[in-house]
């Protein structure tokens, strides 16, 4: 009950509203339901850019303008989960009651993606020294060493998917290290992970929702089990620490530690995924720019930020307005909703030059937006940078005759954007 309840409020409502919504031209209610959208989404952005910097819409307002979405992003005024106080008073009873601490997930709280200080300042605080440039950079050796061994694992074959073999295992295993998720189940975090990733978008058909509601479930429990085992064995991983942690004024009750774990887990090789993939494509499309690198070393910092900027990991996320505010001139009211999309703000043309050419000497390339802004900014943001970079490097470094080989495929999601499939040709002039 409580399932098909949760599946009507987050996803059904809104597929019976865009329904309706598409037939009348509002433009994300047709973005949601045109799966074209999905493959090639930036002929969409476009068309929003040329309706305005922000557009109404019957259901929400849309942005992919650099400049409002780095506004929004970063304003008090807006917040980026739903404030339950504005709604109806059965709809909050409704939402409260169908919520499952076992089917938390990614956008629900107290996920840090959806909650707002002092909640958001105490989770973030307590992992974020983990993520800090230096700390990140003291990484590199690890890093390195796990890239030089998925690559020795790939020594003598032609033909491999660079998603499965390479691109999905490098960040995997880093992300495991610092939360102490042994070998052994790096393929069930893996799997659950894939399963789980359309928890991001909305309208999820109930068949879909099933899925994801059973794979969050089944990572739920996995991470429960986890974190007892820590708790019993502690070692000097990121985790073992947030267990051990006594202080009551900081300590994380069950449901706040598998969110918060659960969501560095997660979010710590989903995005890297799309990065490696995405990054490995345009290099391949894009000849000359690989021949550019592959003489200096020293652009493949720009080569990973040219690919956030291009092919962002997160295409897009949402904002609330929290009170009565005014943008661009216009009145939003508590509630309303605003889609910033990342992946158009990053091919502004008043922001960057010839947005649609992969430059990997781009001078401003590092001021895309993929990592989102404010207090929302990616936790992440060096790890997913250095993993890139390093990653990268040792796979031309390895098989500098790298090529694509035929079969890829696009991941079926309009949040996330990167490779569910990536055939290559290993050693393709031999």
């Amino acid at each position: 009950m409580k399932t098909t309840i949760r599946w009507a409020m987050q996803h059904g409502v809104v597929r019976m509203a865009a329904a309706r919504a598409a037939k009348q031209g509002d433009l994300q209610a047709q973005f949601m339901r045109d799966s074209r959208h999905r493959a090639d989404p930036f002929p969409f952005y476009e068309q929003v850019r040329s309706r305005g910097r922000v557009v109404r819409g019957r259901l929400v307002c849309v942005t992919a303008s650099y400049e409002v979405v780095s506004e929004v992003l970063r304003s008090d005024d807006w917040r980026a989960g739903p404030d339950e106080d504005v709604m109806p008073a059965p709809i909050r009873r409704l939402a409260r009651w169908s919520r499952d601490p076992r089917a938390l997930g990614p956008v629900d709280p107290p996920s840090m993606l959806v909650v707002e200080p002092p909640d958001h300042t105490r989770y973030r605080k307590l992992v974020s020294k983990v993520f800090t440039a230096r700390a990140v950079e003291g990484l590199r050796p690890q890093i390195e060493a796990v890239a030089n061994q998925l690559l020795d694992d790939l020594a003598g074959q032609d033909e491999v998917d660079l998603v499965a073999s390479y691109a999905e295992r490098l960040p995997v295993a880093v992300i495991s290290q610092i939360l102490g998720v042994p070998p052994q189940d790096h393929e069930r975090v893996l799997r659950l992970g894939h399963l789980a990733a359309p928890s991001l978008d909305v309208g999820l058909s109930y068949r879909e929702f099933r899925v994801v509601d059973a794979a969050v479930r089944e990572f739920q429990d996995w991470l429960g089990t986890h974190i007892e085992r820590l708790r019993h064995h502690p070692g000097d991983d990121l985790l073992s620490q947030l267990v051990q942690i006594e202080d009551g004024g900081e300590r994380l009750d069950q449901v706040e530690l598998k969110a918060t774990a659960g969501l560095v887990l997660a979010a710590g090789f989903e995005t890297t995924v799309n990065l490696l993939g995405s990054a490995v494509s345009l290099l391949l499309e894009h000849r000359d720019q690989l021949e550019l690198v592959q003489k200096d070393a020293t652009l493949w910092a720009g080569v990973v930020d040219e690919t956030l900027r291009m092919e962002g990991p997160v295409q897009m996320t949402g904002r609330f307005a929290l009170r009565d505010t005014t943008l661009e001139g216009q009145h939003f009211s508590p509630g309303t909703v605003m889609v910033t999309y990342l992946g158009g703000a990053n091919r502004d043309p008043q922001v960057f030059e010839n947005p649609e050419v992969f430059d990997v000497r781009r001078p401003n390339a590092r001021d895309h937006l993929s990592f989102s802004g404010g207090r929302h900014f990616c936790l992440g943001a060096a790890l997913a940078r250095l993993e890139g970079e390093v990653g990268l490097r040792a796979l031309f470094d390895r098989f500098p005759d790298l090529e694509a080989g035929p079969g890829a495929q696009r991941r079926n999601t309009r949040v996330l954007r990167g490779w569910q499939t990536l055939p290559v040709r290993l050693n393709a002039r031999r």
